[in-house]
């Protein structure tokens, strides 16, 4: 038998056969690459096409079969220069439909085939209904197809995909399809990024965008799809590094994506849980998080000791207050991803463990998509397992509860009857009547007194079975018996009432602590709004989702008219628990309403009653519309009554300190948006000063020499003539390369430099550079350039522009006697071009802002004038084709400067 990777058995390893299997089976099969993306409008099918368009510069033979790209022209743009392959024309009902022409493909033969849109349905009459089967097919003929989709398309996502977003997606590809591709790449933008891009118009039609922006695109359903995209791609890439340890023998840990979770309580077996749960995290290479739930009643223990060794030992801590501990714990396994859960056995009573009541009985009921362990109690625990099931009480149990407390306390009665006076026995009745009042209410409490009292008379008061009293001391006995009963029946209700107050009022007052305690720590508003969302629909216990305006500056072209505001607002919901919660077209026309009086509205309130929703307005003296920031939306659809009165003033509580987190988020921003006013302000000073002294030097110099010429013309020399003219000439020079240098900053800082690729032969350009900046000057720049290095892609125009400002710059602050060098090397995967000098260097405090645009170093006021943006505009170059560049100083002796920029080879 052969030894497995690791055995010890001193054999050597061997690879994988099934490993070995599946790259034999690649043998022959064109290469697939994906582009996945996590939403539409990231830019899946543009980068695809730019790696076309590089593939094809270098010579590749690459085909684009069909390309979508609904209407976007950056995207279209990229079609330009590669060659399409014509479209197949299908006759149907009448209509004739075009598709990819797979017969065409297969007869062109390409080496790289472009095919957009891989979960695409074809048109009825295709040889295949589905687009990835003709990738199939291409892959099968030993063609390479590079393809894009987004990662809601996977056939396994998509319930997943509907939970959260709410919109089931029709259109799926089998998960095998991904699994069988040679290469996946990952296009990522933040969701901020992509919904500015559809503001935009970049990714929809203004209508088209209006509507996705409050359905499926929303800051919450893109992180979330963003979430999916990046652990599937770490499952691809976890899955291509154990392919390859298995084909190739390589033994080692393999990671995994589980997340552990350990619940935290006051009970001794706390700590032993936190612990097993690290090692259980440590084993599985997952993050750990310590799950402590508060609810109402009694605390049964710190738990604070096992929070702190979960923090000590590296775990996230959490804290949730509720009332069913199960269900808590599974929402916050749901919410968080948690694969493994991990609680202490504890040690149940007997009782317990019949009726199936304790926690981990409950759980191994309930938590079906978990890997549950139970940590056995330590020997110093003593205390049972107290951690049941929380059930609602049915109202039927109550008044049958009534006549139950009344037999017991009848059976007590008969066993004490020969030894108890029947006063005494009518002393007894009164603890179930104060027993029924104080656990369901006054009304049960009355109604045991009164059978009570019957029952005393009948069985125990003389003359026995008949309701009769005889005697004045039976008379005054039940009378006081009756009193008492009564007086305790509505003492002990009353005091039932105000306990049960009083835990619902520290249940909200501990939900209010926790919200506030999330509110400290640093977020931006999605994640506050998302929050609120949270905390409302579990105080209120039922779904909920927060509204606010949608303001002509958030989406550009979409504004309405200004006289619809704040009268008749455009809402949309920002955030939602669950992910499906949103109001219908009636409940949203009591939005508006609610948004534009400040008043709540909807269901359980005097306005609009009728509909299915409550809204109530989160004030704010920063918002707009009366100050009114947003609206919170609780859905009552399903429900009798919307809320008890505990419940309302901790909802109410709840919105007070969200009104107030908003208002501190929105002045948080404001702030920010200050700052950046201020730094215009700074810049544009700045501008202003370098344009005052920039533009008037050379101005004053090209009209001394006019003047000059033109009043003394005759009367100079030929010499002077041509020395004036020649001194106009640089001068006008200089302000031409001025007036370039700002229309560049303005081109860079609007992204509107289009990058024109080629193969750049690097020594080549740098000798042209080189012996153009030796003309202009009349001095030499030392060469230090390897012969060997690779072409790369860059500009050629670009490229020379940095080259030019680097010498220049380097020319001008070395002094005229000083040296000028220009080294080339490759530097591991990256070609590196450096241009040294001997000047005075850099100080340390200035090379961080070197390349801000006009900043001038100390040195260049004692050597030189200049504009400050030649180092700026060579850093904006550099990034935009893909390189850096940095700035070193001194380099030797205390003097000197090296700037260099880098490129990927």
């Amino acid at each position: 038998m052969s030894a497995r990777p690791g055995s010890g058995s001193g054999e050597p390893a061997r690879p994988s056969p099934d490993a070995l299997l599946a790259l034999a089976k690649q043998e022959g099969r064109g290469r697939l690459k994906v582009f996945l993306g996590a939403a539409p409008g990231v830019g899946k099918t543009y980068e695809m096409l730019t790696e076309a368009r590089r593939r094809a510069l270098g010579g590749a033979d690459v085909v684009v079969g069909l390309v979508e790209a609904h209407g976007r022209a950056e995207t279209a743009a990229q079609v330009a220069g590669l060659e399409v392959l014509p479209r197949a024309r299908l006759d149907y009902r009448g209509q004739v439909l075009e598709e990819f022409d797979l017969d065409g493909a297969l007869a062109r033969r390409p080496a790289i085939l472009v095919l957009d849109e891989l979960p695409h349905s074809n048109a009825p009459g295709s040889r295949h209904p589905k687009r990835w089967q003709d990738v199939e097919e291409l892959r099968a003929a030993g063609i390479e197809v590079w393809t894009a989709m987004n990662v809601q398309h996977l056939e396994s996502l998509s319930e997943a995909v509907a939970r959260i977003t709410g919109v089931r997606v029709a259109e799926t590809v089998p998960d095998h399809v991904l699994a069988g591709a040679d290469a996946v790449e990952l296009i990522d933008i933040p969701p901020a990024e992509l919904l500015e891009r559809m503001r935009q118009g970049k990714v929809y039609r203004p209508d088209q965008a209006a509507r996705a922006l409050k359905g499926f695109f929303r800051e919450g359903n893109l992180a979330a799809l963003r979430e999916m995209a990046l652990r599937r791609m770490a499952e691809r890439v976890d899955a291509d590094v154990t392919g390859y340890m298995r084909a190739n023998a390589i033994t080692g840990p393999w990671p995994s994506g589980d997340r552990v979770m350990v619940l935290v309580g006051g009970e001794p077996s706390a700590e032993m849980a936190v612990r097993q749960a690290r090692r259980i995290a440590d084993a599985l290479r997952a993050p750990l998080v310590a799950l402590h739930v508060e609810r109402p009643g009694p605390s049964k223990g710190d738990p604070g000791p096992a929070l702190r060794l979960a923090e000590t030992l590296g775990a996230e801590t959490e804290t949730v207050v509720a009332t069913d501990l199960p269900r808590a714990i599974l929402e916050a396994a749901h919410a968080r991803n948690v694969t493994h859960l991990v609680i202490g056995r504890g040690r149940p009573s007997l009782w317990r463990r019949a009726t199936g009541r304790t926690l981990s009985a409950v759980l191994l009921r309930r938590a079906s998509d978990f890997v549950l362990h139970l940590v056995p109690s330590p020997s110093t625990a003593g205390r049972p397992q107290v951690m049941l099931e929380q059930r609602p009480l049915p109202g039927w149990l109550g008044w049958a509860s009534v006549p139950a407390f009344v037999l017991a306390t009848t059976g007590i009665g008969f066993a004490l009857d020969a030894g108890v006076t029947d006063g005494a026995l009518g002393m007894i009745y009164l603890v179930a009547t104060v027993a029924a009042a104080v656990a369901f209410g006054a009304a049960h409490g009355f109604a045991t007194a009164v059978l009570s009292f019957l029952l005393w008379n009948y069985l125990f008061i003389e003359p026995r079975y008949t309701l009769t009293i005889d005697g004045p001391q039976e008379i005054v006995g039940a009378i006081v018996f009756g009193l008492v009963a009564l007086l305790l029946a509505g003492t002990a209700g009353r005091l039932g009432r105000t306990v049960r107050s009083a835990q619902a009022r520290v249940f909200g007052l501990r939900r209010l602590v926790e919200f506030s305690r999330r509110l400290g720590a640093p977020m931006d508003r999605a994640t506050l709004l998302a929050l609120i969302a949270e905390e409302a629909e579990r105080v209120a216990g039922c779904p909920c989702c927060v509204l606010m305006p949608l303001s002509g500056e958030e989406v550009p072209g979409l504004a309405l008219p200004r006289e619809r505001r704040p009268d008749d607002p455009d809402l949309i919901i920002r955030a939602a628990a669950p992910a499906t919660a949103e109001p219908d077209d009636a409940s949203m026309a009591a939005a508006r309403w609610a948004y534009a009086k400040g008043q709540a509205t909807g269901r359980g309130t005097d306005t609009l009653p009728a509909v299915g929703w409550q809204f109530q307005p989160l004030p704010t003296g920063q918002g707009s519309a009366g100050g009114v920031a947003g609206l919170v939306g609780l859905r009552f659809a399903d429900r009798a009554e919307p809320l008890d009165p505990d419940r309302a003033r901790t909802l109410d509580a709840l919105l007070d300190q969200a009104a107030i987190a908003l208002e501190r988020a929105e002045l948080m921003e404001e702030r920010a948006r200050g700052a950046v006013r201020a730094e215009a302000d700074a810049l544009r000073t700045t501008l202003l000063t370098s344009l005052g002294h920039d533009l008037r030097t050379p101005l004053t110099g090209i009209r001394g020499s006019l003047e000059t010429l033109r009043t003394m013309g005759d009367a100079l020399t030929a010499e002077a003539r041509a020395d004036l003219i020649l001194a106009a000439e640089e001068e006008t020079a200089r302000l031409g390369r001025f007036a370039s240098n700002i229309l560049d900053m303005v081109r860079l800082e609007s992204g509107q430099v289009a990058l024109r690729r080629e193969a750049v032969d690097l020594p080549s350009a740098l000798e042209a550079a080189i012996e153009r900046a030796e003309l202009a000057t009349g001095r030499r720049v030392e060469r230090r350039i390897d012969t060997r290095l690779p072409a790369l892609s860059l500009d050629p125009v670009l490229f020379d522009q940095i080259l030019s400002n680097l010498l220049d710059n380097a020319l001008k602050f070395s002094g005229p006697g000083g040296q000028v060098a220009v080294v080339a090397r490759r530097d591991g995967a990256s070609v590196a071009v450096s241009v040294e000098d001997d000047g005075p260097g850099i100080r340390r405090e200035d090379l961080a802002r070197i390349f801000d645009p006009f900043f001038r170093a100390s040195r260049t006021d004692r050597i030189v004038a200049g504009s400050g943006l030649g180092l700026a505009i060579s850093r904006g170059l550099a990034h935009a084709m893909g390189g850096q560049i940095t700035a070193e100083s001194p380099i030797r002796e205390e003097r000197g400067t090296r700037v260099t920029v880098r490129f990927t080879s």
